[in-house]
């Protein structure tokens, strides 16, 4: 069994870990949020200490240290602008870490993040799950049975609308240092699946971008070209979605073929945690492609719409 403290443990996505936690049979020790509405923990760990202040979570961890208890892992899901330094607080307390998207906002933290490796011997992990979606996992191997075989590459097309209130403009996520904008926030596990699955990047353009709240671009990979649009924007929401009165649509087609994976995402995370577990796991070399591509997608002039624009982006966005 091994023991796990949680940065971030009032955060959306921390009951998924909580759950890979235990459902691999280990141990969550300690964790910390600056807010206390956490009673998900009763559901997990209810005997786990809890903290408030990082500067005595910092120190309970080094009491455990030095009284025997050995913290194996830190997992991280506090805001990304912070995922960088809960990483080094992690490796330089003798764990290795796990950390949720985006490992870090600028690609050359990771450069830092792997000279903090060698010194202290331990791993960087971050959370890639669609890497282990079955449907994906699919899509990977028809790909490179099939590419071989043709004279020209795929295209897809990539839509990601999700929904969000006033709320999410005023916490960390409407700071675009700390949040890193849209294509880093919600875009960077569409982005980092689809440069797995068809090559690195050749070429890339932004058409439209309020960086916050929805931008939409094209990329060239090695064997795919990818018109997407990503929006927090109900506006954005093609009508029949509207009208079904749901607040999110997804959709990835390859070759005009809608690819489904919206179910199955239950269990991601306790397979890459057991991954990880099993000496596997997405360390900072696996992460960096996609975190250098949406750094220069956020930092790139938009070139206006063109021939290569997202169609539905074109329809809801275009005044000209």
């Amino acid at each position: 069994m091994k023991n796990f403290a949680l940065i971030g443990v009032a955060g959306y996505i921390a009951p998924r870990h909580m759950k890979a936690i235990k459902d691999t049979g280990n141990k969550l020790v300690a964790a910390l949020d600056r807010c206390d509405s956490v009673g998900v923990l009763d559901n997990f760990f209810p005997d786990a200490d809890f903290f408030t202040e990082f500067e005595r979570f910092d120190r309970h961890i080094d009491k455990l240290r030095r009284r025997g208890t050995k913290i194996d892992y830190v997992s991280i899901c506090s805001p990304n602008y912070l995922h960088d330094a809960h990483i080094r607080f992690a490796l330089r307390n003798g764990a290795d870490a796990i950390c949720e998207k985006p490992l870090v906002l600028n690609p050359w933290n990771l450069d830092a993040l792997s000279d903090i490796e060698e010194e202290t011997g331990k791993r960087v992990y971050n959370i890639l799950q669609l890497r282990v979606h079955p449907s994906i996992l699919e899509l990977k191997k028809r790909v490179e049975e099939e590419y071989p075989k043709r004279d020209k590459k795929y295209n897809i097309d990539l839509t990601y609308i999700t929904s969000r209130g006033k709320w999410y403009f005023i916490s960390w996520k409407g700071d675009l240092n700390k949040s890193g904008g849209v294509a880093t926030n919600i875009g960077i596990h569409f982005f980092d699946m689809l440069i797995w699955i068809f090559g690195n990047v050749q070429h890339q353009e932004v058409h439209y971008s309020e960086p916050l709240r929805k931008m939409t671009g094209y990329i060239e990979l090695e064997r795919a070209n990818v018109r997407w649009f990503l929006s927090v924007d109900r506006k954005d929401l093609p009508e029949e979605i509207k009208q079904k009165g749901q607040r999110t649509y997804r959709s990835i087609t390859f070759d005009g073929e809608e690819i489904e994976f919206s179910g199955g995402f239950t269990d991601l995370h306790t397979v890459v945690y057991q991954n990880i577990l099993d000496g596997n796991g997405f360390g900072i070399e696996e992460a960096r492609p996609s975190i250098e591509l949406v750094y220069r997608i956020r930092n790139i002039k938009p070139v206006g719409f063109n021939e290569r624009a997202h169609p539905l982006a074109v329809e809801k966005l275009y005044e000209g």
